[in-house]
């Protein structure tokens, strides 16, 4: 018998096909659980806030894959201003260039995406926050980044800043809007 990770596991890929597949707004629960080769009763018990809450899970782990690659991108950024500009372009790359991840964000997705993550946006904020949270504390030791900002707020800003960038995209280099506007916020100015 499978375990319950499995089975989540099974659902969340499910999922994400038939996200690709239909759509999000056209994916029904059903829908998930015939391509999964489960009843619509084990997805419910795998799943209790049903189909949001898949779809959240959804969005963790593909942020997990992100946040996996920024944290290779962090280690290897020489400076913090450097760290935040490429890692908001990299962010908003990873978005626009997956499309698994892209189809989340379609104008069909939208409305049911967003309510799967409000409902689950603390716990995708605190995902990304103790992702970079030696990192954070690592530069504030070393005065590159502010003393008076937290962890959890400047994931907060800057999730709100990736995702402006997604919806509104620039037409020029983002760089340098990044730098002037972005960096100041959060970086001690030397």
């Amino acid at each position: 018998m499978p375990q319950v990770s499995e089975i989540r596991e099974r659902i969340v890929n499910a999922a994400e096909g038939c996200f690709a597949r239909y759509g999000v707004g056209k994916t029904t629960v059903e829908d998930i659980a015939a391509a999964a080769g489960l009843s619509r009763a084990t997805v419910y018990r795998s799943f209790a806030g049903g189909r949001d809450e898949v779809i959240l899970a959804v969005v963790q782990r593909d942020l997990r894959r992100f946040l996996d690659r920024l944290a290779g991108r962090l280690r290897r950024e020489r400076s913090v201003p450097d760290a935040i500009v490429e890692g908001v372009v990299d962010a908003v790359a990873f978005v626009r260039g997956e499309p698994q991840v892209a189809a989340l964000l379609t104008p069909d997705a939208a409305g049911h995406t967003q309510a799967a993550v409000v409902g689950g946006a603390r716990s995708l904020l605190d995902l990304c926050a103790d992702y970079v949270r030696p990192h954070f504390g690592a530069a504030q030791r070393d005065g590159a980044l502010r003393p008076d900002i937290t962890v959890e707020g400047a994931v907060e800003f800057l999730f709100r800043i990736i995702s402006s960038m997604i919806v509104m995209p620039r037409e020029d280099e983002p760089r340098e809007f990044l730098r002037t506007y972005v960096v100041p916020a959060l970086a001690e100015s030397n």
